[in-house]
């Protein structure tokens, strides 16, 4: 019995493996196409840094010796990576408007491997735009190799974060401008809530309370430990945080995946 389904259980695995390549590559390719929506994920971080970071030099007041520019960088890495990892879960909007999420359900992979194939594709579009301007670093703050080698971990769990973030806020939505409009309520008060752009302890109590409720918050957090900046938590909590996070968020977005994969199921059964 136990030989029998040895070679079903491969295929299936071939076939997960197979889906979520690929997902990836059509992700990857429809969003390397779009190259107005690539430069500007790259300008947004480089216009705050330069315009707005240039004002608040003058009067913004940081403990230490940190120039405002240089405690925002952190942040700024994070905002590319959050820009380009949650906005990519368009491409699951787009596929359930035009009929081609329903055929991916109905794969023997199903909704998982979907889910899967699009949370990486979104970790590697915010990678990209997130190492980019984190290539840019010696331009504004002191760097050294091992500087770099922790901000790409602490880059590449922030991306992952953000994406599983992505999907939860389009795996239920039906229009690409319904998502469009819940996208820009969703990604700015994460943003402006978590400490990238100014520090939280000096916020109000009850905007405090929910900086620490903000899965963005530890991103920036874990990234200033990167950059060997001060920082609010350790880098041990920042790192079980987003772990969990993305967990956790992988399995919200696969049980509100599940009624859609139900009635596909249903319906190839009864078919």
């Amino acid at each position: 019995m136990s030989t029998s389904r040895e070679p079903n259980r491969r295929a299936t695995d071939m076939s997960t493996v197979s889906a979520v390549y690929g997902i990836v590559a059509r992700d990857l390719t429809r969003t390397t196409r779009q190259t107005s929506r690539l430069l500007g994920g790259v300008a947004r971080p480089f216009m705050w840094l330069l315009l707005v970071g240039t004002g608040y030099n003058a009067i913004a007041r940081l403990d230490g010796d940190l120039s405002y520019q240089a405690f925002v960088y952190p942040g700024i890495v994070v905002m590319a990576a959050l820009f380009g990892a949650m906005l990519t879960a368009i491409s699951t909007v787009y596929d359930r408007e035009f009929g081609m999420l329903r055929l991916m359900l109905a794969s023997p992979a199903g909704a998982p491997a979907v889910l899967a194939g699009r949370a990486l594709a979104a970790a590697l579009v915010g990678s990209l735009q997130g190492g980019i301007v984190l290539a840019c670093a010696p331009l504004v703050v002191s760097v050294e190799l091992r500087t770099f080698i922790a901000a790409a971990g602490a880059l590449a769990l922030a991306c992952l974060s953000s994406s599983v973030l992505g999907l939860l806020v389009a795996v239920r939505l039906r229009s690409v401008e319904n998502f469009a409009g819940v996208i820009n309520v969703v990604l700015f008060p994460l943003l402006f809530v978590s400490g990238a752009l100014y520090p939280t302890r000096g916020m109000p109590h009850l905007l405090r309370l929910l900086a620490q409720a903000n899965p963005v918050t530890y991103q920036v957090d874990l990234m200033r430990h990167a950059f060997g900046q001060p920082a609010e938590f350790s880098m041990q909590l920042d790192i079980l945080v987003l772990v969990l996070v993305t967990l956790v968020g992988f399995g919200l977005a696969s049980l509100l995946f599940d009624t859609e994969q139900r009635f596909i199921s249903h319906r190839t059964a009864t078919g």
